[in-house]
């Protein structure tokens, strides 16, 4: 099986998401010896972070390969989750999944979409937020809620809450505890 996953979130070095995207693609490394992977980076000015992560974790196997892509995370949020264009195959090539970011949520042509889903306290508690994290998230969302197969939960809470404020059937949500190595 081919999986794509889009790491772009670890070029953030000490945020929650972009330790947890850099754990996840350690630990299949690790774990899973028989799937294909390609790491998606996009961002303008941190794509060596890509290449010094993959050399970090040890991706110089054959089934993994890293698609670097200049452009600032901006723009994919506007194509994206916006207008809904470029599949993410068109950066990547066919694949069979493919895991997005908490961040942006691209079209897929065949791919089947999975992603995570931390929380979703900006719909809970807006007023905490800026207007426009809350509307980028709401934006993604809705992408999610239609294209993806899965959305991984990192809590019971968070599965109820999706299920309750987003609409996503309990049948696509799997809870998932995000772990450490």
């Amino acid at each position: 099986m081919r999986i794509g996953i889009d790491i772009s979130q670890i070029v953030h070095e000490g945020t929650g998401v972009g330790e947890y995207v850099r754990n996840l693609v350690r630990a299949l490394l690790k774990k899973d010896h028989d799937n294909e992977y390609i790491l998606f980076g996009a961002s303008l000015r941190k794509l060596s972070k890509f290449a010094e992560y993959c050399k970090e974790v040890g991706v110089v196997n054959p089934r993994f390969r890293l698609v670097m892509v200049p452009i600032p995370p901006t723009i994919l949020e506007f194509l994206w989750n916006r207008l809904h264009v470029v599949p993410i195959e068109w950066f990547i090539g066919p694949v069979d999944v493919f895991w997005s970011s908490d961040w942006i949520q691209p079209p897929l042509r065949r791919a089947k979409g999975v992603t995570t889903v931390h929380d979703v306290s900006f719909l809970r508690y807006p007023e905490t937020f800026s207007k426009m994290m809350v509307d980028v998230q709401k934006r993604r969302l809705r992408w999610v809620k239609r294209e993806c197969k899965a959305v991984l939960c990192d809590s019971e809470a968070t599965k109820r809450d999706i299920m309750d404020l987003v609409g996503i059937p309990q049948n696509k949500l799997q809870v998932v505890y995000p772990g450490f190595i």
